[in-house]
């Protein structure tokens, strides 16, 4: 019994590596090298940070602003959780959050995007290995 689409008609996240992700929307394929938000409804902009130590409460305001249902969080190449203050305007407007590394964030991105959520995935591509 088939349970899922061929495709996704939204956004996707069609191949990952240590250090890059490809994204897919409308047949058009794009690889990324840089941290990158991406949503569900076309949100696509760069995340400006390189590494883990970089963000601030700032980097999670954008996501708040974008007011999605949950934001997958993708801590880079290994799981690691940002601070409870830098959540604050998440917390405030009751927007979910889940925590993983940058790869099971892409898995887990496509499932909800996939399932017609309203979802923001913040990939951080670390440039270094950390």
């Amino acid at each position: 019994m088939k349970l899922q689409p061929d495709r996704l008609d939204v956004q996707s996240i069609l191949a990952y590596g240590a250090g890059w992700v490809g994204l897919g929307n409308n047949g058009i394929a794009e690889k990324i090298d840089y941290s990158i938000v991406i949503g569900s409804r076309g949100e696509k902009f760069a995340w400006n940070c390189t590494s883990f130590d970089q963000l601030t409460a700032g980097h999670f305001e954008l996501l708040a602003n974008l007011k999605p249902e949950l934001v997958i969080f993708g801590s880079g190449s290994r799981l690691r959780f940002p601070s409870p203050v830098f959540l604050r305007g998440l917390m405030a407007q009751r927007i979910g959050l889940e925590t993983m590394d940058t790869l099971a964030a892409c898995r887990t991105y496509n499932i909800l995007a996939g399932e017609g959520r309203h979802v923001v995935a913040a990939l951080l591509i670390e440039s270094e290995a950390v």
